[in-house]
């Protein structure tokens, strides 16, 4: 988490301000009025910021403390510094968001990592992901991805996680050229 520490302010300000309502209309449809909403890797506290404007009950995780302070500000609320492998929050969430959150999870931690996420997730529950799209460990920078594609989201997803929908985006930020896997799971 050092590279988000060392560069909250810069993260924070290339992200804070980028329209995610289309992927907010492929979510919020599916979960039921005032929602418990966990932000996984909240970052700047946009997405956080949105779901509580919109009624819903959200509870945002981010593991650089620096990051977390920025977003605390934006959302007007608490955000607790944890990763999601040692968050245990003793209740279930309706939702879980992890937008561009798990791509920073090594590929052969994720199949636990999402069935930490299944357990803390109620029946029927949903959870919207999204990695960048390819089919391996990479380091850009400072930092390291884990790129999935459709088929390698299939082969790690443990049950009783299933895939509701896929689909494939363009980065919206002008200054990238990348492609993103974005999926929405549910809890069978």
């Amino acid at each position: 988490m050092s590279y988000y520490n060392d560069n909250a302010q810069d993260f924070f300000n290339g992200t804070i301000s980028v329209d995610m309502s289309p992927l907010y209309r492929e979510f919020l449809p599916l979960l039921p009025e005032k929602s418990r909403i966990l932000d996984v890797g909240c970052g700047s506290g946009r997405d956080s910021k949105a779901f509580k404007d919109t009624g819903y009950d959200v509870y945002a995780i981010e593991p650089s403390s620096n990051l977390a302070q920025l977003a605390e500000r934006v959302i007007g609320d608490t955000v607790e510094v944890t990763t999601i492998q040692k968050f245990h929050p003793g209740f279930n969430f309706d939702a879980i968001w992890a937008c561009a959150s798990l791509l920073h999870i090594p590929m052969a931690e994720l199949r636990g990592t999402f069935c930490h996420l299944s357990e803390i997730l109620k029946k029927r529950g949903i959870i919207y992901c999204s990695f960048k799209y390819g089919d391996k460990e990479t380091l850009r920078g400072k930092r390291k991805f884990t790129d999935l594609n459709e088929a390698l989201l299939v082969e790690i997803l443990p049950p009783p996680l299933s895939i509701y929908k896929t689909w494939v985006t363009f980065d919206i930020r002008p200054d990238r050229k990348e492609q993103w896997l974005n999926a929405l799971l549910i809890k069978d």
